[in-house]
Protein backbone atom coordinates (compact mmCIF):
# COMPACT_ATOMS: atom_id res chain seq x y z
CA UNK A 1 0.00 0.00 0.00
CA UNK A 2 1.64 3.31 -1.26
CA UNK A 3 2.16 5.84 1.91
CA UNK A 4 -0.53 8.29 0.20
CA UNK A 5 -3.33 5.61 0.75
CA UNK A 6 -1.97 4.39 4.39
CA UNK A 7 -4.65 5.06 7.27
CA UNK A 8 -2.37 7.21 9.05
CA UNK A 9 1.14 8.94 8.34
CA UNK A 10 2.46 10.88 10.87
CA UNK A 11 5.83 12.83 10.00
CA UNK A 12 8.11 15.36 12.58
CA UNK A 13 5.69 15.81 14.42
CA UNK A 14 6.38 17.94 17.49
CA UNK A 15 3.83 19.92 19.65
CA UNK A 16 4.33 22.54 22.53
CA UNK A 17 1.23 23.61 24.34
CA UNK A 18 0.32 27.82 24.78
CA UNK A 19 1.69 28.19 28.52
CA UNK A 20 4.57 25.83 28.74
CA UNK A 21 8.01 26.26 27.98
CA UNK A 22 8.91 22.53 26.76
CA UNK A 23 7.68 20.72 24.26
CA UNK A 24 5.21 17.98 24.58
CA UNK A 25 6.12 15.68 22.12
CA UNK A 26 9.04 16.19 19.03
CA UNK A 27 10.05 14.85 16.18
CA UNK A 28 7.76 11.86 16.04
CA UNK A 29 7.67 9.56 12.94
CA UNK A 30 5.17 6.38 12.72
CA UNK A 31 2.87 4.76 10.12
CA UNK A 32 -0.05 2.42 10.85
CA UNK A 33 -1.24 0.08 8.11
CA UNK A 34 -4.82 -0.90 7.85
CA UNK A 35 -4.90 -4.06 10.16
CA UNK A 36 -2.95 -3.19 12.78
CA UNK A 37 -3.43 -2.82 16.46
CA UNK A 38 -0.60 -0.50 18.00
CA UNK A 39 0.62 -0.54 21.51
CA UNK A 40 1.52 2.89 23.24
CA UNK A 41 3.16 2.36 25.92
CA UNK A 42 5.09 4.87 29.10
CA UNK A 43 4.91 6.61 31.79
CA UNK A 44 2.46 9.59 32.47
CA UNK A 45 2.97 12.67 31.23
CA UNK A 46 5.47 11.02 28.29
CA UNK A 47 3.21 12.48 25.76
CA UNK A 48 0.84 9.44 24.69
CA UNK A 49 -2.36 11.65 25.23
CA UNK A 50 -0.87 14.69 23.40
CA UNK A 51 -0.25 12.33 20.37
CA UNK A 52 -3.59 11.33 20.38
CA UNK A 53 -4.91 14.70 20.51
CA UNK A 54 -2.61 16.00 17.69
CA UNK A 55 -3.81 12.89 15.65
CA UNK A 56 -8.00 13.32 16.07
CA UNK A 57 -7.80 16.94 15.66
CA UNK A 58 -8.36 18.38 19.25
CA UNK A 59 -5.04 20.10 18.51
CA UNK A 60 -5.15 22.79 17.34
CA UNK A 61 -8.64 22.68 17.35
CA UNK A 62 -9.66 22.53 21.17
CA UNK A 63 -6.00 22.84 22.45
CA UNK A 64 -3.38 25.98 21.91
CA UNK A 65 -0.29 25.89 21.28
CA UNK A 66 2.40 25.28 18.28
CA UNK A 67 2.30 22.61 15.98
CA UNK A 68 5.44 21.15 13.38
CA UNK A 69 5.54 18.09 11.25
CA UNK A 70 2.76 16.89 9.51
CA UNK A 71 -0.70 14.21 9.71
CA UNK A 72 -2.38 12.48 7.42
CA UNK A 73 -5.61 10.08 7.49
CA UNK A 74 -5.67 8.19 3.61
CA UNK A 75 -3.09 10.60 2.34
CA UNK A 76 -5.08 13.85 3.44
CA UNK A 77 -3.45 16.42 5.75
CA UNK A 78 -5.36 17.33 8.58
CA UNK A 79 -4.39 20.64 8.22
CA UNK A 80 -6.85 20.40 5.31
CA UNK A 81 -9.30 18.72 7.16
CA UNK A 82 -12.79 19.82 9.25
CA UNK A 83 -13.04 17.98 12.96
CA UNK A 84 -16.43 16.91 11.36
CA UNK A 85 -14.45 15.45 9.01
CA UNK A 86 -11.98 13.84 10.84
CA UNK A 87 -14.14 12.20 13.43
CA UNK A 88 -15.77 10.24 10.56
CA UNK A 89 -12.06 8.68 9.87
CA UNK A 90 -11.00 8.60 13.71
CA UNK A 91 -12.96 7.81 16.77
CA UNK A 92 -11.45 8.74 20.30
CA UNK A 93 -12.09 6.70 23.39
CA UNK A 94 -11.11 9.02 25.97
CA UNK A 95 -9.98 8.17 29.40
CA UNK A 96 -12.41 9.75 31.54
CA UNK A 97 -16.18 7.85 30.58
CA UNK A 98 -17.65 10.82 32.56
CA UNK A 99 -16.00 13.43 29.72
CA UNK A 100 -17.61 11.98 27.21
CA UNK A 101 -21.26 10.83 28.32
CA UNK A 102 -23.86 13.27 27.31
CA UNK A 103 -27.49 11.25 27.11
CA UNK A 104 -29.85 10.82 29.50
CA UNK A 105 -30.30 6.75 28.27
CA UNK A 106 -27.57 4.14 26.95
CA UNK A 107 -29.37 4.04 23.93
CA UNK A 108 -29.63 7.35 23.43
CA UNK A 109 -25.88 7.99 24.18
CA UNK A 110 -24.50 5.40 22.14
CA UNK A 111 -26.83 6.99 19.23
CA UNK A 112 -25.41 10.23 19.63
CA UNK A 113 -22.24 10.23 17.20
CA UNK A 114 -24.85 8.78 14.64
CA UNK A 115 -27.60 11.40 14.86
CA UNK A 116 -24.65 13.94 14.81
CA UNK A 117 -23.61 12.69 11.45
CA UNK A 118 -27.15 12.88 10.21
CA UNK A 119 -27.39 8.73 9.42
CA UNK A 120 -30.52 8.16 8.40
CA UNK A 121 -33.03 6.60 11.39
CA UNK A 122 -33.75 3.13 10.48
CA UNK A 123 -29.89 2.18 10.32
CA UNK A 124 -28.87 3.89 13.81
CA UNK A 125 -30.88 1.37 16.13
CA UNK A 126 -28.99 -1.86 14.30
CA UNK A 127 -25.43 0.29 14.49
CA UNK A 128 -26.21 0.66 18.43
CA UNK A 129 -26.92 -2.55 18.94
CA UNK A 130 -24.59 -3.62 16.95
CA UNK A 131 -21.95 -1.67 19.66
CA UNK A 132 -23.69 -2.72 22.57
CA UNK A 133 -23.49 -6.41 21.73
CA UNK A 134 -19.74 -6.68 20.58
CA UNK A 135 -18.87 -5.26 24.10
CA UNK A 136 -21.52 -7.51 26.01
CA UNK A 137 -23.58 -4.84 27.37
CA UNK A 138 -26.80 -5.50 24.92
CA UNK A 139 -28.76 -5.41 28.71
CA UNK A 140 -28.14 -1.98 29.34
CA UNK A 141 -29.81 -0.48 26.05
CA UNK A 142 -32.67 0.88 28.04
CA UNK A 143 -30.54 2.08 31.26
CA UNK A 144 -29.89 5.16 32.86
CA UNK A 145 -25.67 6.18 32.11
CA UNK A 146 -26.41 7.70 35.35
CA UNK A 147 -27.30 4.73 36.99
CA UNK A 148 -24.60 2.69 35.78
CA UNK A 149 -20.92 2.19 37.23
CA UNK A 150 -17.89 3.33 36.52
CA UNK A 151 -16.64 0.59 34.35
CA UNK A 152 -20.34 0.00 32.24
CA UNK A 153 -19.71 4.32 31.01
CA UNK A 154 -16.59 3.08 29.90
CA UNK A 155 -18.05 0.44 27.83
CA UNK A 156 -20.82 2.75 26.97
CA UNK A 157 -18.30 5.56 25.63
CA UNK A 158 -16.61 2.80 23.45
CA UNK A 159 -20.07 1.35 22.50
CA UNK A 160 -20.33 5.19 21.04
CA UNK A 161 -17.66 5.30 19.31
CA UNK A 162 -17.70 1.76 17.45
CA UNK A 163 -21.17 2.85 16.38
CA UNK A 164 -19.80 5.24 14.13
CA UNK A 165 -16.93 2.30 12.62
CA UNK A 166 -14.42 4.71 12.35
CA UNK A 167 -11.47 3.49 9.97
CA UNK A 168 -9.20 5.01 12.90
CA UNK A 169 -9.58 3.64 16.53
CA UNK A 170 -7.95 5.54 19.58
CA UNK A 171 -8.29 4.58 22.74
CA UNK A 172 -6.77 6.12 25.59
CA UNK A 173 -6.56 4.17 28.24
CA UNK A 174 -9.85 1.67 27.17
CA UNK A 175 -9.04 -0.63 30.82
CA UNK A 176 -8.58 1.60 33.39
CA UNK A 177 -12.04 1.28 34.82
CA UNK A 178 -13.18 -2.19 33.32
CA UNK A 179 -13.03 -5.67 34.99
CA UNK A 180 -10.65 -8.26 34.18
CA UNK A 181 -12.80 -10.30 32.08
CA UNK A 182 -14.73 -6.97 30.77
CA UNK A 183 -11.09 -5.57 29.65
CA UNK A 184 -10.39 -8.77 28.17
CA UNK A 185 -13.54 -8.99 26.07
CA UNK A 186 -13.05 -5.84 24.93
CA UNK A 187 -9.45 -6.72 23.81
CA UNK A 188 -10.97 -9.39 21.60
CA UNK A 189 -13.62 -6.65 20.54
CA UNK A 190 -10.32 -4.59 19.05
CA UNK A 191 -8.48 -7.57 17.56
CA UNK A 192 -11.72 -8.26 15.76
CA UNK A 193 -12.00 -5.00 14.57
CA UNK A 194 -8.14 -5.19 12.88
CA UNK A 195 -8.53 -8.05 11.82
CA UNK A 196 -11.85 -6.56 9.66
CA UNK A 197 -9.37 -4.33 8.66
CA UNK A 198 -9.79 -0.98 11.39
CA UNK A 199 -6.47 0.42 12.79
CA UNK A 200 -6.29 0.35 16.26
CA UNK A 201 -4.12 2.40 18.44
CA UNK A 202 -4.17 1.69 22.08
CA UNK A 203 -2.42 3.87 24.86
CA UNK A 204 -2.95 1.74 27.85
CA UNK A 205 -0.54 1.20 31.71
CA UNK A 206 -1.91 -2.23 31.59
CA UNK A 207 0.70 -3.47 28.70
CA UNK A 208 0.46 -7.15 29.83
CA UNK A 209 -3.18 -7.32 28.96
CA UNK A 210 -2.74 -5.97 25.78
CA UNK A 211 0.12 -8.02 24.67
CA UNK A 212 -2.72 -11.07 24.85
CA UNK A 213 -4.44 -9.61 21.92
CA UNK A 214 -0.48 -9.99 19.92
CA UNK A 215 -0.28 -5.87 18.87
CA UNK A 216 1.47 -6.48 15.64
CA UNK A 217 3.35 -2.86 16.77
CA UNK A 218 4.89 -1.29 19.50
CA UNK A 219 5.89 2.32 20.72
CA UNK A 220 7.56 3.32 23.61
CA UNK A 221 7.71 7.16 24.44
CA UNK A 222 9.71 8.84 27.37
CA UNK A 223 9.70 12.50 27.46
CA UNK A 224 7.80 12.97 24.34
CA UNK A 225 9.89 11.16 22.58
CA UNK A 226 9.41 7.67 20.97
CA UNK A 227 12.32 5.50 22.00
CA UNK A 228 11.16 2.46 20.83
CA UNK A 229 8.80 1.49 17.91
CA UNK A 230 8.93 -2.41 16.75
CA UNK A 231 7.96 -5.45 17.71
CA UNK A 232 6.65 -6.68 21.29
CA UNK A 233 10.01 -8.74 21.60
CA UNK A 234 12.55 -5.82 21.23
CA UNK A 235 10.08 -3.84 23.45
CA UNK A 236 10.84 -5.95 26.75
CA UNK A 237 14.59 -5.27 26.76
CA UNK A 238 13.95 -1.60 26.73
CA UNK A 239 11.39 -0.55 28.63
CA UNK A 240 12.34 0.59 32.28
CA UNK A 241 10.52 -2.27 34.26
CA UNK A 242 10.43 0.16 37.14
CA UNK A 243 8.18 2.91 35.52
CA UNK A 244 5.96 0.41 33.04
CA UNK A 245 4.74 -3.02 34.03
CA UNK A 246 5.78 -6.12 32.05
CA UNK A 247 4.70 -9.48 32.75
CA UNK A 248 6.46 -11.06 35.80
CA UNK A 249 8.42 -13.59 34.46
CA UNK A 250 10.05 -11.26 31.97
CA UNK A 251 10.50 -8.80 34.99
CA UNK A 252 12.34 -11.90 37.25
CA UNK A 253 14.80 -12.33 34.45
CA UNK A 254 15.67 -9.00 33.72
CA UNK A 255 15.76 -8.34 37.85
CA UNK A 256 17.52 -11.16 39.11
CA UNK A 257 20.98 -11.14 40.26
CA UNK A 258 20.48 -7.38 40.26
CA UNK A 259 20.58 -5.52 43.27
CA UNK A 260 17.16 -3.97 43.98
CA UNK A 261 16.09 -1.09 46.43
CA UNK A 262 15.03 -2.61 49.91
CA UNK A 263 10.93 -3.30 49.77
CA UNK A 264 8.92 -1.36 51.71
CA UNK A 265 7.42 -2.10 55.19
CA UNK A 266 3.92 -0.94 56.24
CA UNK A 267 3.25 0.62 59.58
CA UNK A 268 -0.21 -0.48 59.95
CA UNK A 269 -1.18 -4.78 61.02
CA UNK A 270 -3.66 -6.51 61.24
CA UNK A 271 -5.15 -6.24 64.76
CA UNK A 272 -7.68 -8.65 66.58
CA UNK A 273 -10.34 -8.12 69.58
CA UNK A 274 -13.67 -6.15 69.68
CA UNK A 275 -11.34 -2.55 70.54
CA UNK A 276 -9.52 -3.29 66.56
CA UNK A 277 -13.36 -3.24 65.08
CA UNK A 278 -13.71 0.16 63.14
CA UNK A 279 -16.58 -0.71 60.63
CA UNK A 280 -19.49 -3.11 61.19
CA UNK A 281 -21.45 -4.10 58.05
CA UNK A 282 -24.53 -6.06 59.79
CA UNK A 283 -27.15 -7.67 56.77
CA UNK A 284 -26.60 -4.98 54.67
CA UNK A 285 -28.60 -4.58 51.97
CA UNK A 286 -29.55 -1.83 49.62
CA UNK A 287 -31.90 -0.47 46.30
CA UNK A 288 -31.50 2.95 45.02
CA UNK A 289 -35.48 2.75 44.53
CA UNK A 290 -37.99 0.79 45.79
CA UNK A 291 -38.95 -0.78 42.68
CA UNK A 292 -35.21 -1.22 41.48
CA UNK A 293 -32.83 -4.23 41.39
CA UNK A 294 -31.17 -4.86 44.64
CA UNK A 295 -27.37 -3.75 44.36
CA UNK A 296 -26.06 -4.95 47.85
CA UNK A 297 -28.00 -8.30 48.87
CA UNK A 298 -26.69 -9.14 53.07
CA UNK A 299 -23.58 -8.12 53.02
CA UNK A 300 -21.86 -8.84 56.36
CA UNK A 301 -17.88 -8.21 57.39
CA UNK A 302 -16.00 -5.85 59.78
CA UNK A 303 -12.93 -3.62 58.98
CA UNK A 304 -10.65 -3.84 61.90
CA UNK A 305 -7.53 -1.58 62.59
CA UNK A 306 -4.70 -2.71 60.64
CA UNK A 307 -6.47 -4.47 57.64
CA UNK A 308 -5.30 -3.27 53.79
CA UNK A 309 -8.42 -4.72 52.49
CA UNK A 310 -8.67 -4.63 48.32
CA UNK A 311 -12.36 -5.04 46.93
CA UNK A 312 -12.94 -7.09 43.66
CA UNK A 313 -15.41 -7.91 41.81
CA UNK A 314 -16.75 -7.27 38.18
CA UNK A 315 -18.65 -4.37 37.05
CA UNK A 316 -21.56 -3.24 38.52
CA UNK A 317 -21.37 -5.85 41.26
CA UNK A 318 -22.03 -2.84 44.06
CA UNK A 319 -18.13 -2.49 45.19
CA UNK A 320 -18.47 1.34 44.95
CA UNK A 321 -22.18 1.53 46.64
CA UNK A 322 -20.23 -0.86 49.27
CA UNK A 323 -17.83 1.88 49.95
CA UNK A 324 -19.89 4.20 49.89
CA UNK A 325 -22.22 3.16 52.91
CA UNK A 326 -19.01 3.48 55.39
CA UNK A 327 -18.63 7.03 55.26
CA UNK A 328 -22.79 6.86 55.18
CA UNK A 329 -22.80 8.48 51.85
CA UNK A 330 -25.83 5.81 51.06
CA UNK A 331 -28.06 4.23 53.76
CA UNK A 332 -28.88 0.52 54.19
CA UNK A 333 -32.12 -0.40 52.82
CA UNK A 334 -32.30 -2.89 55.26
CA UNK A 335 -29.21 -3.76 57.93
CA UNK A 336 -27.39 -1.54 59.56
CA UNK A 337 -23.67 0.30 58.96
CA UNK A 338 -21.79 0.80 62.22
CA UNK A 339 -18.92 3.31 62.37
CA UNK A 340 -16.59 3.21 65.05
CA UNK A 341 -19.94 1.96 66.76
CA UNK A 342 -22.39 4.63 65.79
CA UNK A 343 -25.09 3.92 63.19
CA UNK A 344 -24.97 5.94 60.08
CA UNK A 345 -28.53 6.53 59.95
CA UNK A 346 -27.80 8.38 62.94
CA UNK A 347 -24.52 10.77 62.06
CA UNK A 348 -23.80 12.87 59.37
CA UNK A 349 -21.37 12.39 56.12
CA UNK A 350 -19.17 15.39 58.02
CA UNK A 351 -18.93 13.67 60.85
CA UNK A 352 -18.05 10.66 59.34
CA UNK A 353 -15.09 12.36 57.29
CA UNK A 354 -13.38 13.02 60.60
CA UNK A 355 -12.86 9.25 60.08
CA UNK A 356 -13.27 8.40 56.93
CA UNK A 357 -11.53 10.13 53.71
CA UNK A 358 -13.33 8.45 50.61
CA UNK A 359 -11.39 9.17 46.99
CA UNK A 360 -14.20 8.84 44.26
CA UNK A 361 -13.98 6.42 40.83
CA UNK A 362 -13.80 9.85 38.65
CA UNK A 363 -11.70 12.52 39.73
CA UNK A 364 -13.83 15.36 38.01
CA UNK A 365 -16.73 14.30 40.43
CA UNK A 366 -14.22 16.02 43.37
CA UNK A 367 -12.29 18.45 41.93
CA UNK A 368 -13.65 22.47 41.57
CA UNK A 369 -11.44 24.90 43.56
CA UNK A 370 -9.14 27.08 41.32
CA UNK A 371 -5.89 26.17 42.80
CA UNK A 372 -4.11 22.23 43.53
CA UNK A 373 -3.28 24.42 46.69
CA UNK A 374 -7.01 25.26 47.49
CA UNK A 375 -8.09 22.20 46.93
CA UNK A 376 -5.91 20.07 49.34
CA UNK A 377 -6.69 22.85 52.06
CA UNK A 378 -10.33 22.42 51.75
CA UNK A 379 -10.89 18.89 53.49
CA UNK A 380 -8.25 20.27 56.23
CA UNK A 381 -9.93 23.68 57.12
CA UNK A 382 -13.88 22.05 57.18
CA UNK A 383 -12.22 19.81 59.74
CA UNK A 384 -11.06 22.93 61.68
CA UNK A 385 -7.24 22.02 61.37
CA UNK A 386 -4.64 24.81 62.26
CA UNK A 387 -3.31 26.45 59.51
CA UNK A 388 0.12 25.14 60.52
CA UNK A 389 -1.14 21.24 60.19
CA UNK A 390 -2.99 22.16 57.32
CA UNK A 391 0.51 23.87 55.62
CA UNK A 392 2.45 20.85 57.02
CA UNK A 393 -0.67 18.01 55.51
CA UNK A 394 -0.99 19.44 51.88
CA UNK A 395 3.25 19.62 51.47
CA UNK A 396 2.98 16.01 52.55
CA UNK A 397 0.31 14.33 50.45
CA UNK A 398 1.29 16.89 47.41
CA UNK A 399 4.70 14.82 47.75
CA UNK A 400 3.00 11.41 47.98
CA UNK A 401 1.64 11.38 44.62
CA UNK A 402 4.85 13.63 43.03
CA UNK A 403 3.16 16.41 41.94
CA UNK A 404 4.62 19.44 44.32
CA UNK A 405 5.24 21.76 40.72
CA UNK A 406 1.54 21.75 40.20
CA UNK A 407 0.29 23.16 43.60
CA UNK A 408 -1.23 26.58 41.87
CA UNK A 409 -2.22 25.45 38.75
CA UNK A 410 -6.26 24.46 38.31
CA UNK A 411 -6.69 20.84 38.88
CA UNK A 412 -8.73 20.40 36.17
CA UNK A 413 -6.58 21.66 33.68
CA UNK A 414 -4.37 18.84 34.81
CA UNK A 415 -4.52 15.07 32.81
CA UNK A 416 -6.81 12.52 34.14
CA UNK A 417 -3.83 10.41 35.59
CA UNK A 418 -2.65 13.73 37.14
CA UNK A 419 -6.30 14.60 38.73
CA UNK A 420 -6.43 11.31 39.81
CA UNK A 421 -3.50 12.05 41.79
CA UNK A 422 -4.77 15.00 43.45
CA UNK A 423 -8.15 13.79 44.29
CA UNK A 424 -5.83 11.31 46.47
CA UNK A 425 -3.90 14.01 47.81
CA UNK A 426 -6.65 15.73 48.85
CA UNK A 427 -8.19 13.28 51.20
CA UNK A 428 -4.45 12.53 52.58
CA UNK A 429 -4.62 15.97 53.38
CA UNK A 430 -7.22 15.09 55.63
CA UNK A 431 -5.57 12.87 57.57
CA UNK A 432 -8.34 10.54 57.86
CA UNK A 433 -8.02 7.48 59.97
CA UNK A 434 -9.77 5.27 57.40
CA UNK A 435 -8.69 5.76 53.82
CA UNK A 436 -11.11 4.51 51.19
CA UNK A 437 -10.03 4.63 47.41
CA UNK A 438 -11.89 4.04 44.68
CA UNK A 439 -9.74 2.58 41.58
CA UNK A 440 -6.85 4.57 43.01
CA UNK A 441 -4.03 3.40 40.21
CA UNK A 442 -6.71 4.06 37.26
CA UNK A 443 -5.08 6.60 34.82
CA UNK A 444 -1.31 5.77 36.73
CA UNK A 445 1.78 4.72 35.31
CA UNK A 446 3.59 1.68 37.22
CA UNK A 447 6.11 3.78 39.36
CA UNK A 448 3.98 6.23 40.06
CA UNK A 449 1.20 3.82 41.90
CA UNK A 450 3.57 1.97 43.82
CA UNK A 451 5.53 5.22 44.62
CA UNK A 452 2.17 6.72 46.59
CA UNK A 453 1.08 3.31 47.44
CA UNK A 454 4.26 2.66 49.17
CA UNK A 455 3.82 6.01 50.87
CA UNK A 456 0.58 5.76 52.08
CA UNK A 457 1.02 2.48 53.70
CA UNK A 458 4.58 3.07 55.26
CA UNK A 459 2.92 6.44 56.94
CA UNK A 460 1.96 6.10 60.59
CA UNK A 461 -1.88 7.09 61.02
CA UNK A 462 -3.91 5.48 58.93
CA UNK A 463 -6.01 2.53 61.14
CA UNK A 464 -7.31 1.11 57.81
CA UNK A 465 -6.91 1.17 54.32
CA UNK A 466 -9.65 -0.02 51.98
CA UNK A 467 -9.25 0.37 48.33
CA UNK A 468 -11.23 -0.82 45.00
CA UNK A 469 -9.19 -2.41 42.44
CA UNK A 470 -9.50 -4.07 38.92
CA UNK A 471 -6.05 -4.21 39.18
CA UNK A 472 -4.95 -8.07 40.38
CA UNK A 473 -1.44 -6.95 41.00
CA UNK A 474 -2.43 -4.49 43.28
CA UNK A 475 -4.27 -6.47 45.48
CA UNK A 476 -1.53 -9.07 45.29
CA UNK A 477 1.00 -6.61 46.43
CA UNK A 478 -0.23 -4.27 48.67
CA UNK A 479 -3.49 -5.92 50.58
CA UNK A 480 -3.81 -8.15 53.71
CA UNK A 481 -7.04 -8.88 53.04
CA UNK A 482 -9.14 -9.90 50.37
CA UNK A 483 -13.65 -8.96 49.80
CA UNK A 484 -14.87 -10.58 46.11
CA UNK A 485 -18.01 -9.18 45.34
CA UNK A 486 -20.10 -10.56 42.57
CA UNK A 487 -24.04 -9.28 42.31
CA UNK A 488 -23.76 -7.38 45.09
CA UNK A 489 -22.99 -10.60 47.24
CA UNK A 490 -19.81 -11.11 49.21
CA UNK A 491 -18.19 -14.46 47.58
CA UNK A 492 -15.15 -14.59 49.88
CA UNK A 493 -13.16 -12.67 52.37
CA UNK A 494 -9.70 -13.90 53.47
CA UNK A 495 -6.21 -13.75 52.84
CA UNK A 496 -4.89 -12.75 49.30
CA UNK A 497 -3.56 -16.62 49.20
CA UNK A 498 -6.76 -18.20 50.47
CA UNK A 499 -8.89 -15.95 48.14
CA UNK A 500 -6.78 -15.80 44.75
CA UNK A 501 -5.50 -18.82 44.93
CA UNK A 502 -9.50 -20.38 44.05
CA UNK A 503 -9.17 -19.41 40.47
CA UNK A 504 -12.60 -20.99 39.34
CA UNK A 505 -13.92 -18.69 42.29
CA UNK A 506 -12.23 -16.19 40.62
CA UNK A 507 -13.18 -16.24 37.22
CA UNK A 508 -17.03 -16.76 37.92
CA UNK A 509 -16.50 -13.61 39.37
CA UNK A 510 -15.25 -12.06 36.62
CA UNK A 511 -11.45 -11.70 38.01
CA UNK A 512 -8.69 -13.50 36.04
CA UNK A 513 -5.30 -14.32 37.55
CA UNK A 514 -2.14 -12.36 36.30
CA UNK A 515 1.37 -13.53 35.97
CA UNK A 516 2.55 -12.06 39.22
CA UNK A 517 -0.51 -13.88 41.28
CA UNK A 518 0.30 -17.49 39.13
CA UNK A 519 4.23 -16.84 40.10
CA UNK A 520 3.25 -16.35 43.99
CA UNK A 521 1.33 -18.94 44.00
CA UNK A 522 3.42 -21.28 42.45
CA UNK A 523 5.87 -20.16 45.42
CA UNK A 524 4.14 -19.34 48.08
CA UNK A 525 4.08 -22.64 50.22
CA UNK A 526 7.97 -21.90 50.67
CA UNK A 527 7.84 -17.97 50.44
CA UNK A 528 4.96 -17.82 53.00
CA UNK A 529 4.15 -14.50 51.43
CA UNK A 530 3.12 -12.75 48.22
CA UNK A 531 5.75 -10.40 46.35
CA UNK A 532 6.39 -7.88 43.36
CA UNK A 533 8.06 -9.78 40.89
CA UNK A 534 11.29 -7.98 41.42
CA UNK A 535 11.81 -9.16 44.94
CA UNK A 536 10.79 -12.18 43.75
CA UNK A 537 13.68 -12.71 41.69
CA UNK A 538 15.92 -12.77 44.41
CA UNK A 539 14.27 -15.82 45.88
CA UNK A 540 13.88 -17.55 43.00
CA UNK A 541 16.60 -19.03 40.76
Amino acid sequence: MTMSHLPLVVENLSFRYRRREELAIQNINFELHPGQVMLIAGASGCGKTTLMRCINGLIPNTYNGEMTGDIRLFGKSVKEMAMVEISQTVGTLLQDPERQILGSYVLNEVAFGLESLGVPRGDIIPRVEKALSRLGILHLRDRETFGTSGGEKQKIALAGVLAMEPKILLLDEPLASLDPASAHEALDAFRVLADEGYSVMVVEHRVEDVLAIHPEVVMYMDEGKVEYFGGVEGLMQVVDYHRIKLPAQVVMDRAHGQKQEKTFEATIRPQVGNEAELVHFDNVRFQYHEDSREILKGIDFKINKGDVIAILGHNGSGKTTLMKHTLGLLKPTQGRVLLEGKNTRQISVAQAAHTVGYVFQSPTQMLFAPTVKEELAFGPKNLKMSEDVIEKNIQWAIETVHLPEELQTPPLALSFGQQKRISIASVLAMRSRILMMDEPTAGQDYWNYTAFMDSILQMPGFDAILFITHDVDLAVVYANRILLVYDGQLMADGTPYDVLRDEALLRRCRVLPTSLLRANIEHYPRLGQFHRAETLSQFVS
